[in-house]
């Protein structure tokens, strides 16, 4: 069996629990602000879930229920841009002000392999920017050796480009190393790059097909906080809703 050598972690739904309260709401916020008379509810909200990207969300929504105003073929790329732009200034007020906490035991887990000396990766389809925000800021004790994000990949999860990246980036083997998803779409692309994965899941992503992960849990949990239910995996580890590090290295290597 291989040595595990990194933490590779998505972002939206793994670290910060953003898409209802923080994405959402973002571009809600921008929506208003440029004349446009719609929001995304938190149920349609699930819907655009299933398509990879923030500016990719926006196209389908214009071409599939429209913007309320005629927006001419040769506007639309770059309304688009100004858009996703501005919701990522939005977003990343939200992330300062402190209104999108950690999920419970990622800092806990990232600082167990800090400690062990393993190298701690993030990979997501979240624009540059409001990644760097979350990796940089809130996480600023934290030593990332990569952060790969938002167009570094022509295409976005369920495709496992981004993963692939992070491989070629970190000089890792898929077998040492230990992705974090929460979602369908992530857990395809990391499935697909030959990785071990730990599905964390979320109010978005819970009634998903997940099966496709090795270990799956409500949240990784904290001994002094809120605790995990373990869904999935996991045989040979006493489990008592805290996911340690030791326990991971123990199911995967």
């Amino acid at each position: 069996m291989a040595e595990i050598k990194a933490l590779i972690f998505d972002q939206d739904g793994v670290i910060i629990d953003t898409e209802r309260d923080g994405h959402r709401v973002a571009f809600n916020k921008t929506f208003k602000e440029f004349g446009f008379n719609f929001e995304w509810d938190v149920d349609y909200y699930h819907d655009l879930l299933q398509i990879a990207g923030g500016k990719e969300r926006m196209r389908h929504h214009l071409h599939s229920k429209g913007f309320g105003k005629e927006i001419k073929p040769d506007e639309e790329n770059e309304l688009i841009k100004k858009l996703h732009k501005r919701k990522t200034e939005i977003f990343i007020e939200l992330i300062k002000e402190g209104s999108l906490p950690l999920r419970p035991g990622v800092k806990r887990i990232m600082k167990e392999a800090v400690a062990k000396g393993l190298r701690i990766g993030v990979c997501t389809t979240s624009n540059e920017k409001a990644a760097e925000a979350v990796a940089y800021g809130i996480l600023k004790e934290i030593k990332f050796e990569f952060v790969l994000a938002g167009d570094v990949v022509k295409k976005k999860k369920p495709d496992p480009e981004i993963y692939l990246l992070g491989l070629k980036t970190g000089n890792l083997k898929p077998e040492e190393c230990i992705v974090f998803e929460d979602s369908k779409n992530g857990v395809t692309a990391a499935k697909a790059a030959g990785m071990n994965i730990v599905v964390t899941t979320n109010v978005y992503t819970e009634k998903e097909d997940l099966s496709a992960g090795d270990i799956i849990v409500t949240c990784l949990g904290d001994l002094d906080g809120e605790k995990g239910e373990l869904k999935q995996g996991g045989q040979g580890i006493e489990y008592n809703g805290v996911l340690s590090l030791e326990q991971l290295i123990t199911v995967f290597s």
